[in-house]
């Protein structure tokens, strides 16, 4: 993937008018040749990156939505970008109301209160055409995207659809899975004894992890209460209940994926939880047993899975085992050179 992705760096750096002196449409000199991207992850467990047949993965297409990514163009009034809130070095999240923009292109159902289902490309929609509600005359004004999006998709006119596949594809290169857990499992290195004894809590019934973050994706694209609370006075902790309107849906949010969750305090939809410490901690003597508790909180009728101190620091030690440094620090996900 790297070698492709240094390949359509160059595209952020063109500026060109759309018209030329003489009036005419220098769109016309502007090929449409995309050329083909296939991803491949370096992971034995990984499944295949899914693929959108109405938007396959180019190098101009991925180019365009990197460019996009880190454009406050895309806002209304030029105060934000994506990247403003969706940062690299914290996972491309920032505070815990931004679920991370990492391995999402294997999620069907999106945000903290699954108001999204669908592929990459709807939750992108979502974003442009309602979060951001994205003005396109913006874009079709400055004198280097009208070429980028002819390159990509062959269109001289830009259209909110076209800008949310560019987007897509960009995010679709966004994976993680070269954290030292993932080299401990391709044998290129060792964990502790203490990590080696949290990996055993985690994928055990003694800390019950495993049920909702299983590996290799640490997340399982459903939704759940988890029972963080036992009454709702604040409307942010109602989760999916606010879209559905069903008493079962109370307290119910998207599963987080644990990759890089070291880097993305702090913890749950509202940032309750400032450490990893006060997460395991909750989930050993916090737990409330209400109605709606998912089944797998298999501990929730004694408060949690009670573990002791030592317990607590070893699964702790194998979170942080999740962080992909090479992930993070990647130059080819960061902000475009032009």
């Amino acid at each position: 993937m790297g070698r492709y992705l240094g390949i359509i760096a160059i595209f952020s750096i063109i500026f060109w008018s759309s018209c030329g002196p003489d009036g005419s449409n220098v769109l016309d000199n502007v090929d449409y040749n995309p050329h083909y991207v296939s991803l491949t992850i370096n992971h034995p467990a990984f499944p295949e990156v899914p693929v959108n047949e109405d938007n396959p993965l180019t190098e101009e297409g991925i180019a365009l939505g990197r460019q996009l990514y880190y454009d406050p163009l895309m806002h209304p009034t030029g105060l934000h970008a994506c990247a403003t809130c969706h940062q690299q070095e914290h996972s491309f999240s920032s505070d815990p109301t931004v679920m991370p923009h990492v391995n999402l292109a294997f999620d069907q159902v999106y945000l903290w209160k699954g108001d999204v289902s669908g592929q990459l490309e709807d939750i992108m929609k979502f974003e442009v055409e309602e979060f951001f509600a994205t003005d396109v005359a913006r874009l079709q004004a400055t004198d280097y995207y009208p070429r980028m999006f002819k390159q990509a998709f062959g269109i001289e006119k830009i259209e909110t659809k076209y800008v949310a596949y560019a987007l897509a594809q960009f995010v679709k290169t966004l994976n993680s899975y070269n954290s030292k857990y993932d080299q401990y499992l391709r044998k290129e290195t060792k964990l502790s004894l203490e990590e080696r004894r949290g990996e055993i809590i985690f994928f055990s019934e003694i800390g019950d992890c495993f049920h909702c973050h299983g590996a290799p994706l640490f997340k399982d694209n459903l939704m759940h209460n988890n029972g963080l609370d036992d009454n709702y006075p604040n409307e942010v902790d109602k989760g999916h209940y606010l879209l559905s309107g069903r008493l079962e849906d109370m307290g119910v949010f998207k599963t987080p994926t644990l990759r890089n969750i070291a880097l993305t305090a702090p913890y749950m939809h509202d940032g309750r939880f400032a450490t990893l410490e006060d997460v395991v901690m909750f989930y050993s003597y916090g737990v409330h047993n209400v109605s709606n508790v998912d089944p797998l909180m298999k501990q929730a009728h004694r408060g949690g899975i009670a573990l002791e101190e030592n317990d607590i620091a070893a699964l702790v030690a194998f979170l942080n085992t999740l962080t992909d440094s090479s992930f993070v620090q990647n130059p080819e996900f960061g902000r475009p050179v032009r």
